[in-house]
């Protein structure tokens, strides 16, 4: 929500705005979100607001909180959007708040793992109904978790388009905006060393199809995403995933899916950058620090400043 604040003196302070969505797994007397065991130990449906602060010297010196009413953004996807709870896991849909100001609310309901049918399974996309509403978006990316699926039927070409059909239908219903985002790259090089291989088969083409088919406004983080592994290298592009030594967290960690606090940065500009290329109207929400973002042309990582988490943790993400 805040990022690198700082002070010159003892007693300076800075004022910083933003807004939270809170939420819980209910929906009615009858039915509730159907959360993962894990995902009972997260802040992410516990209805309160809790608020970290991290850095060198954290300090605040008063906290306002009023309720408001503001146009929402939600998210929907799986372990490359959702708030991952604990480092060295991050992904695009907890960084992108960074670039908004109170202007706009972002509602995150992706979950690790998730495909497009599970999603709606596990009633998520019924919750986001139960409080969307004209002027709202609703940003949906799957497909890492989608290829794996294997019932009759399933497939770049019809389940996943079925299912990218009811999120569209259910959202204009509701007078609410819907965007799609292709899939995020994994770190797959060929043989080269130089260009990331297509991991994801059809799909990123499948849901181009949907987009068009449905006149549907697609940012596409499969290409973009590319461009920024394949800029900084096959070595150096560790550096945006979970690759560490056994030193740092107990055990090595070498995830070619899942980004690290920079990366999940880096992809956060990317889908704002989208944002802006679309021209779409909640890009009049963004905070004035805001600069526009080149993939080709990232973020230094040895520069990247982030003030790390305490509640950290060594087990995967699920979903690859």
């Amino acid at each position: 929500m805040a990022e690198n604040v700082t002070t010159r003196r003892k007693n300076d302070t800075k004022e910083i705005t933003f807004v939270v969505n809170k939420r819980s797994t209910y929906i009615s007397e009858n039915k509730q979100v159907k959360i993962k065991p894990r995902e009972k130990d997260y802040l992410t449906w516990d209805d309160k607001l809790t608020l970290e602060f991290n850095g060198t010297k954290p300090a605040i010196k008063s906290l306002h909180i009023e309720k408001v009413d503001v146009p929402t953004i939600y998210l929907c996807g799986n372990s490359t959007v959702v708030d991952q709870n604990y480092e060295p896991w991050a992904s695009w849909g907890q960084m992108i708040t960074r670039w908004f100001g109170p202007e706009v609310a972002i509602s995150n309901h992706a979950e690790s793992g998730l495909t497009a049918r599970t999603f709606i399974a596990s009633y998520r996309l019924d919750k986001i109904l139960t409080t969307l509403q004209k002027g709202d978006y609703v940003f949906v990316e799957f497909g890492h978790n989608d290829e794996k699926e294997k019932r009759p039927g399933d497939g770049a070409w019809y389940h996943y388009p079925y299912q990218l059909k009811i999120f569209v239908d259910e959202v204009r219903a509701k007078g609410a905006e819907i965007v799609f985002c292709t899939p995020t790259q994994r770190r797959t090089f060929e043989k080269d060393n130089k260009t990331i291989a297509n991991t994801h088969g059809d799909f990123p083409a499948a849901m181009k199809m949907v987009a068009e088919r449905e006149h549907v406004p697609l940012i596409d983080l499969n290409q973009k995403t590319k461009v920024f592994f394949e800029t900084l290298g096959y070595e150096d592009s560790k550096r945006a995933l979970v690759h560490y030594p056994k030193s740092m967290y107990g055990r090595e960690l070498a995830d070619n899916t899942h980004f690290n606090p920079y990366g999940a940065y880096e992809v956060a500009k990317c889908v704002v950058m989208g944002i802006k290329e679309l021209q779409l109207p909640i890009a009049q929400y963004l905070r004035p620090e805001w600069q526009d973002f080149d993939p080709a042309h990232p973020d230094d990582w040895h520069t990247f400043q982030w003030a790390p988490s305490r509640m950290v943790e060594d087990v995967k993400p699920d979903g690859n």
